[in-house]
């Protein structure tokens, strides 16, 4: 389904059930993001670098801001500002997955990779008042910006929604 499907009211649309399945999803996201998080504070140094491969190391990094460390010096009020951007995006995520159609199989998919990773980066925001990065992919001396799992998941289902809105699938023209 595209991402317009949800306005289709002659599809059948999302049981509790399969609410319930999709939203597993995203726990199983905050699980594994808080519990990489875990490992990395408890066995990496702050901003010391244990090489893994030679593109791939990991690096304990501690973000007050946002993506690219956006606003990390802005003393603060971003903590919270990031924090309920996130709580009313997850909010309209939920709103939006109630409404699909239930034979939706991408957009819940994107939707709870978006979902898991802004609420694991939600738990360290508002517990911690940064969010832990501890992935540094790198090349030639060129380092990207560490990240987590929840990073990781938001990009790929942003990925998954552009693919989604770009290839929809064919459906039969209406008799």
């Amino acid at each position: 389904m595209g991402l317009n499907s949800m306005a289709d009211p002659a599809l059948p649309r999302m049981t509790i059930q399969r609410y319930l399945a999709w939203l597993s999803l995203a726990v199983l996201i905050v699980a594994l993001d808080l519990w990489s998080k875990h490992i990395a504070v408890q066995n990496l140094e702050p901003y010391q670098a244990v090489e893994i491969t030679s593109w791939l190391n990991m690096t304990l990094a501690y973000n007050p801001g946002a993506a690219f460390s956006l606003l990390a010096d802005a003393g603060g009020w971003q903590r919270w500002f990031f924090s309920f951007a996130a709580l009313a995006i997850g909010i309209f995520i939920l709103i939006w997955l109630w409404r699909l159609p239930l034979t939706a199989r991408a957009l819940p998919v994107a939707l709870m990779l978006l979902l898991g990773g802004a609420i694991g980066n939600l738990i360290d925001r508002v517990t911690l008042g940064h969010v832990v990065d501890f992935i540094d992919v790198h090349y030639r001396g060129w380092h990207w910006p560490a990240f987590n799992i929840a990073d990781s998941a938001i990009v790929c289902g942003v990925i998954l929604m552009l693919v989604e809105s770009l290839f929809p699938p064919h459906r039969p023209p209406r008799a």
